[in-house]
């Protein structure tokens, strides 16, 4: 059997309030395979946003494990944690957080830049990516040229850039016309032929439901839907 891109053992979450210790997740276990894509739904305030970041090495359990591609991220260094998600996890959130300054290939180069690819190859690379997406005429456009869903598939671009093991979303379509967000999710089907990894925190279940599975996250639990 495979051995999975992306897995959580017993992981749990919790914080103080005052005297109170608020339990987020509790003794949750998950696993995600290359090519597969998994939704994850549930109440405002359920903690789907701090499940994406104990699943992305953006925070630490307090107590199970995250593992991705195999090695556990809280026992790396924070160097070494920062490398491993540069390498294996790709991000996409609600905002884009496109800077300004950026023209389109220059963003999604960035990550490749960091990663220590030359600056030739990595627009290069980032090129290729943004005609994948259809954006070939829109490489040199700063964001705010661009669309709502140009800027969110310039995003997932940035996300793909340096061929991730898995991708994190979090709300991709939130805030994007049903057109946009038509679109956005076609891509994503695609990309997950080319056996990318999903994990998708959504409130619409019209993507929910274009996924692999759907898992609702509740009382600290994650059930299968």
């Amino acid at each position: 059997m495979s051995e999975p891109i992306l897995a959580c053992r017993n992981l749990s979450k919790s914080y103080r309030d005052g005297e109170k210790t608020v339990n987020v997740l509790t003794s949750l276990n998950f696993s995600l395979l290359a090519g597969e894509s998994v939704a994850i739904v549930g109440r405002s305030g359920s903690g789907k946003s701090t499940l994406l970041n104990l699943l992305g090495g953006l925070d630490v359990p307090s107590s199970g494990s995250v593992s991705v591609s195999g090695r556990e991220m809280a026992l790396m260094t924070e160097n070494e944690r920062c490398d491993w998600r540069n390498q294996q996890l790709g991000f996409v959130f609600q905002f884009h957080h496109l800077l300004p300054e950026f023209t389109a290939v220059e963003a999604v180069a960035m990550p490749a830049r960091i990663a220590g690819l030359d600056r030739d190859k990595a627009i290069e690379k980032a090129a290729s990516l943004l005609a994948q997406v259809g954006l070939e005429e829109r490489l040199h456009h700063r964001p705010n040229a661009l669309s709502g869903g140009e800027r969110q598939r310039v995003a997932i671009a940035r996300a793909l850039v340096n061929r991730p093991s898995c991708v994190l979303m979090d709300e991709p379509t939130g805030n994007l016309d049903p057109e946009s967000a038509e679109q956005v999710l076609d891509l994503m089907v695609s990309l997950e032929r080319e056996d990318t990894a999903f994990v998708v925190v959504t409130h619409d279940m019209r993507i929910a439901q274009r996924m692999n599975r759907v898992m609702t996250l509740t009382r600290g639990a994650l059930l299968l839907s």
